[in-house]
């Protein structure tokens, strides 16, 4: 088990979780406000693809469109022995969740300005692909030159004042 994740892997080992993908840097770009756990409709090449543990959550989210959730720019390479029966890799794929939880996603992110972020990829104990998914608020991440220059302009601003009186 990776030491990166921070024990997920090794937490849902004992549940027959297998987590093929987890996207880190949500959880240090956004503040995660609510978590739902969706199914997600593949092809036969994707969900062999994800076997062999090759997937890319990193600059991913999830989108509405009509009714139905969609997860957008999420990486599944190709299966290399499908031949031409081949996926496209970075296709939109439909997120299958009840509607009561796709009207809770959608208030939030119309009325709230949140937005929707993948957590983590996985095969349940039945085998089945599954989603956790996020409704996140993104932080305001400070810069150091944007530090340094709001610190020299409060120095900047303090000598003029006490230079005029």
């Amino acid at each position: 088990m990776s030491s990166k994740s921070g024990g997920a892997k090794k937490s849902r080992a004992h549940e027959g979780i297998t987590v093929k993908g987890d996207n880190r840097r949500a959880r240090f770009d956004y503040e995660l406000i609510e978590t739902f756990e969706a199914g997600i409709e593949l092809k036969g090449s994707e969900v062999k693809s994800l076997r062999t543990g090759h997937v890319n959550l990193g600059k991913s989210y999830a989108a509405m469109k009509g009714n139905e959730l969609f997860l957008i720019n999420s990486n599944i390479p190709e299966y290399r022995e499908a031949n031409r029966f081949n996926h496209e890799p970075k296709r939109p794929r439909r997120l299958l969740l009840h509607r009561k939880q796709i009207d809770r996603l959608a208030v939030g992110v119309l009325r709230e300005g949140l937005t929707i972020v993948p957590l983590k990829i996985f095969f349940n104990p039945r085998g089945r692909v599954k989603v956790d998914i996020a409704l996140a608020r993104g932080k305001k991440l400070t810069d150091k030159r944007d530090t340094i220059k709001t610190r020299d302009w409060n120095r900047e601003k303090s000598r003029l004042l006490r230079d005029r009186g």
